[in-house]
């Protein structure tokens, strides 16, 4: 069974820090991209990031791809989104997702596998 398990977020302050953490089982991590989105009250689902499975590849959305770097750990089946300089326009639900097709894709029809989100909100 799949499962992803994002962590890691909660309310912050604008121009504070997060990393977020999702730890996934029940399929062979390494052999699968990974990826950030995220949802905002009110709009779409957002592509934040992917990673390819060594890691050795990445990709990022428009928002925030200066602020955002999205990282993994294979021998802990553990992928990573450090967020930085926060916004509250960052203010979303965020999710984990998993695909073992590449490259990595930017849509949601792209991943197979989904976490249940992670909310962060960035809020004075």
């Amino acid at each position: 069974q799949v499962q992803l398990v994002e962590s890691g977020g909660g309310l912050v302050q604008p121009g504070g820090s997060l990393r977020l953490s999702c730890v996934a089982s029940g399929f062979t991590f390494s052999e699968h991209v990974l990826a950030w989105f995220r949802e905002a009250p009110g709009k779409d689902r957002e592509f934040v990031a992917a990673i390819t499975g060594s890691g050795g590849s990445r990709v990022y959305g428009n928002s925030g791809k200066d602020r955002f770097t999205i990282s993994r750990d294979n021998t802990k089946s553990t992928l990573f989104l450090q967020v930085n300089s926060l916004k509250p326009e960052d203010t979303a639900v965020y999710y984990c997702a998993a695909d073992p097709r590449r490259p990595p894709r930017r849509d949601r029809d792209g991943y197979a596998y989904w976490g249940q989100g992670i909310r962060v909100t960035v809020s004075a």
